[in-house]
């Protein structure tokens, strides 16, 4: 036999209905769109800047890149100079992708997975970072793009 507890709400009145009528304000003010396209953008602009510093012109790894790769990051499995070209084309197409809000989740995704690897294998003290991107990339994963977007556009969920 299952028991369940059920505890019904009395009416709010007086600070519970203020809080009451400014949550429900502020729900109101953050539609799920705003805040898709807020992440969309800010996790755009994080890897869009980072791929940048690995580029001479407008796409040439620099030697400095390759050197990150082989002399800091030193990721297991991937040599070097492949790592760096896969890192640096990444880091260029999922951030114009999210812009525009086109394969919203698969780019979040992806780079969620670039983050993983970031935090495991190059800078495992950089949680608090880490963590607070795939706070806006997980919630991009799982509700998507929102109405301002390719996606959207284009009938993607």
């Amino acid at each position: 036999m299952t028991t369940s507890t059920h505890f019904p709400s009395a009416p709010a009145k007086g600070p519970r209905l203020l809080l009451a009528r400014l949550a429900d304000t502020a729900t109101w003010l953050t539609p799920h769109s705003l805040l898709a396209l807020v992440n969309r953008v800010a996790i755009a602009g994080i890897f869009w800047m980072s791929a940048r510093t690995k580029v001479e012109g407008w796409f040439t790894i620099s030697d400095s890149a390759y050197a990150l790769f082989r002399d800091e990051y030193k990721l297991p499995v991937l040599p070097p100079e492949l790592a760096a070209q896969m890192a640096t084309a990444a880091e260029h197409l999922f951030p114009v992708l999210l812009v525009l809000g086109l394969f919203t989740r698969l780019s979040a995704l992806a780079l969620l997975g670039m983050t993983l690897t970031i935090q495991l294998f190059v800078y495992p003290d950089a949680w608090p970072t880490h963590l607070s991107w795939a706070g806006l990339m997980l919630y991009l994963v799982g509700r998507g793009a929102g109405n301002v977007s390719l996606d959207r556009a284009f009938g993607v969920r």
